[in-house]
């Protein structure tokens, strides 16, 4: 074997030795740094995959929702508006939509109605989320009865209901026919909620907008970057609201990690004596320093990494769900991909194992050029 590593070796052997001379003391700060790593790997891996499932929802999506704006609120739009818009070039496909909310006061939650051609849902007939039909107990061919805002009443028969596995995006869905549609929110005909835009060229998309905004001042463009680009805010925002939170924690674990790290007890100063009183010499004395804390911090950081993946990829991250998913009355189930972001997990890496290792080598230093017999008499 190579004679350096060879000596490494025999240098990590005497460090294991040491560590389990002060096993106590050593486990309690292994387990205060696992717990700290844990947190702050849990969120990492959480939101870093909220953010990779939003994009991968949002891939899907138009490149261009516009809107009808009437004294700054969306408004409906009227059909002039499509063939305006098919005098823009660029325009590769144009659909008004039809959506809203309703308010179901039987679980005290929103709805989101969609309308869809007659050829997926017939008039009479609903599709309902998964979600919503867990929550109310509805199955295919089951009835169900809503109070529209003008005070009548709307019975459909559930012809299907969504897949789980759309859960996240149809969670609180009803689809309907059209016609069904208008006549529940009475909108007049040939009027859309909005209109769903794809362009040719992905790189024309701002002009592509611009020309909308400048040929329809009353409109407003919103562009699916910009829809992810708020996700991601949203997602850094309750990040940010958990590292808040656990800020004195994590500040207490600082403090408790640098005092040990930076100073020495006199078991330590005696034990560095007697090894530099028969002959170990100060730099072999700081390798082994070194490797102690480099053995604590790279095992508590594999563990609470490990222990933060388990967390999150297999029991949904429990402890953090209720805050970075959000909340809501149908709330959807989902399982999240497990997806990795290494330049996180080195970012993660570096301020959780170099600083505890750096700390170490001031005191090791101070006390490994001091004569070893005011070493071992101090």
């Amino acid at each position: 074997m190579n004679p350096w590593l060879e000596k490494q070796r025999h240098l990590i052997d005497f460090t294991l030795a040491s560590l389990g001379r002060r096993k106590t003391k050593n486990i309690g700060l292994l387990l205060a740094y696992t717990l700290l790593v844990f947190v702050l790997a849990s969120l990492t891996l959480f939101t870093h995959a909220l953010r990779s499932e939003a994009s991968f929802v949002l891939a899907g999506s138009p490149e261009v929702i516009l809107q009808r704006m009437v004294a700054g609120r969306h408004d409906l739009i009227p059909p002039n508006y499509i063939e305006k818009i098919g005098r823009i070039r660029g325009v590769q496909k144009k659909e008004g939509r039809l959506w809203g909310y309703y308010y179901d006061t039987v679980l005290n939650a929103n709805y989101t109605f969609m309308a869809r051609s007659a050829d997926e849902v017939a008039d009479g007939y609903i599709m309902v989320g998964n979600a919503l039909a867990r929550e109310r107990g509805l199955a295919a061919h089951n009835t169900i009865s809503f109070r529209s805002y003008s005070g009548k009443l709307f019975t459909f028969e559930v012809s299907a209901v969504l897949s789980p596995d759309s859960e996240l995006l149809s969670a609180d869905l009803v689809l309907l026919s059209e016609n069904d549609f208008r006549r529940f929110f009475e909108y007049p005909a040939g009027h859309f909620t909005d209109i769903a835009l794809s362009v040719a060229n992905p790189q024309e998309v701002r002009n592509i907008a611009a020309k909308l905004s400048s040929a329809l001042p009353d409109s407003r463009p919103i562009l699916r970057e910009e829809v992810l680009r708020t996700y991601q805010s949203v997602f850094d925002w309750r990040e940010g609201i958990v590292l808040t939170v656990l800020a004195g924690a994590i500040l207490a674990f600082a403090i408790l990690a640098w005092e040990k790290a930076s100073g020495l007890s006199a078991e330590e100063k005696r034990e560095i004596g007697i090894l530099k009183a028969i002959g170990w010499e100060t730099g072999d004395v700081i390798r082994m320093k070194t490797w102690e804390g480099l053995l604590i911090s790279l095992s508590a950081f594999l563990l609470g990494f490990i222990a933060a993946y388990v967390h999150v990829f297999h029991f949904d991250a429990a402890v953090f769900e209720p805050v970075l998913k959000g909340w809501s009355v149908l709330y959807p189930r989902f399982t999240l991909v497990p997806t990795v972001d290494g330049l996180q997990i080195a970012t993660l890496f570096f301020f959780t194992v170099f600083p505890y290792t750096a700390a170490v080598l001031v005191p090791i230093w101070r006390a490994a050029i001091t004569d070893p017999d005011a070493v071992m008499r101090a």
